[in-house]
């Protein structure tokens, strides 16, 4: 594994030397690699010129340089971007933090405990220096406000030492251009539901004499930006809106609960599901004797194993539903497949129904949900990657040709219907709004009371099918 040290540095030319050694000859966990990456943002003092002969003497630093002063959140984004380790690790280039506190940060990630570690300089530690007392009043209330939006309950937002996994920060869009990054990663962090922990660390503070830099404002800031990131779900690049929506249903809980309550009365004991995801339904519906939860993307299957590493009757695994080797592969059998939102993504989607028989034990079930009505396709189903929308008729045909025997067949959520045709169909919008996504959440206890009365079909369609 390799560690990548983010030091963004500006006009640092009396600390930054000494700065660089403390962090090149850090201890570090057996077996990890050290890059230390430097963004000079333009600095004005000779910091730059320091910093090249130091690059030139260290194989371990990589530099780069900004043409004009950005600030410390574009320096990050910049080394971000550039870094190829394992896990990223900020560090400041004064001497307010010490990389001796290096081991103590790595620990919970390298045990497996954490995805983003957090050092605290207002834990008990051996010792502190004693300093600005409004400043840490200041910390305190960011803090406290940012705790109250992201509902976590950490001691130091705002510490320069946030040591995080690589996938989650090299994912993340970063906006702030100066010190607003930290309370910006922290919601992000804590929308990705990260699992965040905190060690303490040593904290020699410097007096804005010394070289000190945040300011009055960027407080007054802080608190803008912890509330414009609770409003938002700025989680996923461009290129990547198929995840966005898919981390926006996840923020509707009782939606999920809904459709976890749907299907749970044909759930048996032994399950087997197909493309989780995030785990948004996993959660609602793995308290059984053996649930293994599966996807097809690297990704999702490593989120999945950090979101469910406590439960002992959890089981993640890698299967692409048109493999079936992928299949004889688990080594498990099961007396229920779910597939809720998978089969319309999949070419080979009857490949993929004769795969779930192979999987089930005689007379095991099949839960299957997908997207029905054909003229309901639009942007938004382009935007998931759906393939097709289905005809009951159809699907129940191809069930049949897989060896299944239909139980029973049914409309689900007919209340989104004419909301996802007038987003997808007539405005072409390949998201969903977030006030619209929040409000529809919050009337959920009201429209699956009605919805079976409603005269259109379901935006969904709900199949039970038997093994034969």
């Amino acid at each position: 594994m390799k560690l990548s040290i983010l030091m963004p540095a500006y006009n640092e030319r009396y600390f930054v030397r000494e700065c660089v050694r403390r962090v090149l000859a850090a201890e570090l966990p057996p077996g990890l690699e050290r890059e230390l990456i430097i963004v000079d943002d333009a600095s004005t003092d000779g910091t730059g010129e320091i910093l090249a002969e130091i690059a030139g003497q260290e194989g371990a630093i990589r530099l780069l340089r900004h043409e004009r002063n950005q600030g410390k959140g574009a320096s990050i984004r910049t080394a971000v971007a550039a870094a190829d380790g394992d896990i990223l690790l900020i560090q400041d280039a004064d001497l307010e933090y010490d990389p001796r506190d290096y081991k103590a940060l790595l620990a919970p990630i390298l045990d497996g405990e954490a995805d983003a570690v957090y050092g605290s300089r207002f834990m008990v530690t051996d010792r502190r220096r004693a300093l600005l007392f409004w400043h840490t009043v200041a910390n305190r209330a960011i803090t406290m406000v940012s705790n109250i939006f992201t509902n976590l309950n950490l001691t130091d937002m705002e510490t320069c030492y946030k040591t995080v996994r690589a996938p989650f920060l090299k994912n993340l869009p970063i906006r702030c251009d100066r010190f607003g990054i930290e309370p910006e990663l922290t919601a992000k962090l804590a929308k990705q539901r990260c699992r965040i922990y905190e060690v303490p660390i040593r904290y020699a503070g410097r007096t804005y004499d010394e070289g000190k830099k945040i300011g009055t404002w960027d407080g007054i800031k802080a608190f803008w930006i912890i509330l414009w990131f609770w409003l938002i779900d700025d989680l996923y690049g461009e290129d990547e809106a198929g995840r966005a929506i898919l981390g926006q249903l996840s923020y509707a809980p009782h939606f999920n609960q809904w459709m976890a309550e749907t299907v749970s009365p044909w759930v048996g004991h032994r399950v087997l599901e197909i493309g989780a995801g995030i785990g948004s339904l996993t959660a609602r519906l793995c308290r059984r004797e053996l649930y293994v939860t599966t996807d097809a993307d690297d990704y999702y299957c490593s989120y999945l194993s950090r979101r469910f590493a406590n439960r002992p009757n959890m089981l993640v695994r890698r299967v692409d539903a048109t493999r079936a080797e992928d299949f004889r592969g688990l080594g498990v059998t099961v007396d229920t497949l779910l597939c809720l939102n998978v089969l319309e993504h999949l070419d080979d989607d009857e490949g993929a129904l004769r795969n779930f028989h192979s999987a089930l034990e005689p007379a095991g079930r099949l839960v299957l949900l997908v997207p029905q009505c054909r003229w309901l396709y639009g942007a938004v189903d382009e935007a998931l990657g759906h393939r097709r929308r289905y005809h009951p008729e159809g699907i129940c045909a191809s069930l049949r040709k897989a060896g299944f025997d239909v139980e029973t067949s049914f409309s689900f959520n007919r209340v989104s219907t004419p909301a996802w045709f007038v987003n997808g169909r007539l405005l072409r919008r390949p998201t969903l709004g977030a006030v619209e996504r929040k409000v529809f959440n919050s009337l959920v206890w009201l429209f699956k009371r009605i919805d079976p009365l409603l005269p259109w079909p379901g935006q969904s369609l709900i199949v039970i099918a038997r093994r034969k």
